[in-house]
């Protein structure tokens, strides 16, 4: 009786640890991409999983989901998105399994596509002057909101906050065509202002801001080897967002140095 009673003790056990391991094995980390076009993979010039948001296996979510073990990735960056976009249709997948969050966010609020394409014609003071009162008054308001949001629907995952880079070098090509040496200084100090905004807001709610300026420094538009893509008047969404090199060399190892 003793023999029978340790066989099916034994049994049990193993069974046990099958089971847990069948269980482990199937766990994935749970890797939510919010954001605008930085995080969909405009400029990449490849919009297979949605074309209507230009998101694309070239972006740095999908680069780091597929390279990392055990990463199930919901991915619902979208080109053009708002913070008000990303409440509206993007917050929902994040959820209180989320493990890891990564967002680019703030920049279409401030109407940065749009200031450049405006240096290219007709000249930029007043819209650069108005995008950065916006920056400095109206958008943290605007960050708080959706980081409140995260951290609410997931308060134990870790949040990668991205920035922005800077855009232009010291030098002009066809890619900054329009766009005067003073006008694209503006623009650099711009996008130093967006970072220091964002920067602040994600570390008020103990996210983890990497910022892009450093990564893509020596690689700017009009670069020997440019990570951003300067103007094409042929799609002028392509215009001014990193391209394949500019997700893959900087964007996807700025989340790995968080997530592994």
């Amino acid at each position: 009786m003793q023999n029978v009673t340790r066989r099916i003790a034994s049994a049990l056990v193993a069974i046990g640890l099958v089971l847990a391991f069948a269980g482990s094995a199937s766990a994935a980390d749970k890797y939510v991409a919010l954001g605008d076009s930085y995080s969909s993979g405009t400029g990449t010039n490849s919009y297979t999983l949605n074309s209507g948001c230009m998101r694309g296996t070239y972006a740095y979510p999908y680069l780091v989901a597929t390279q990392r073990p055990n990463t199930a990735l919901t991915f619902v960056a979208c080109s053009g998105a708002t913070t008000d976009d990303l409440m509206a249709n993007q917050i929902s997948s994040v959820t209180a399994d989320t493990k890891y969050v990564t967002v680019t966010i703030g920049g279409n609020d401030a109407g940065f596509s749009s200031v450049i394409l405006s240096c290219t014609t007709l000249g930029c003071g007043s819209a650069i002057t108005s995008a950065r009162n916006y920056i400095t008054n109206t958008l943290p308001g605007k960050l708080n909101t959706v980081y409140a949001a995260i951290n609410s629907r997931a308060p134990t995952a870790t949040v990668v906050v991205l920035g922005y880079p800077r855009l232009f070098g010291s030098s002009g090509c066809l890619g900054t065509t329009g766009i005067t040496a003073g006008e694209r200084t503006d623009l650099n100090a711009m996008a130093d202002l967006m970072k220091t905004t964002i920067q602040g807001r994600a570390a008020a709610y103990g996210f983890t801001f990497k910022d892009a300026i450093p990564s893509f420094t020596g690689h700017a538009v009009c670069a020997g080897t440019e990570w951003l893509n300067g103007l094409n008047i042929f799609s002028t969404s392509e215009s001014y967002h990193p391209n394949r090199n500019g997700h893959s060399g900087a964007y996807a190892p700025l989340v790995r140095s968080v997530i592994g």
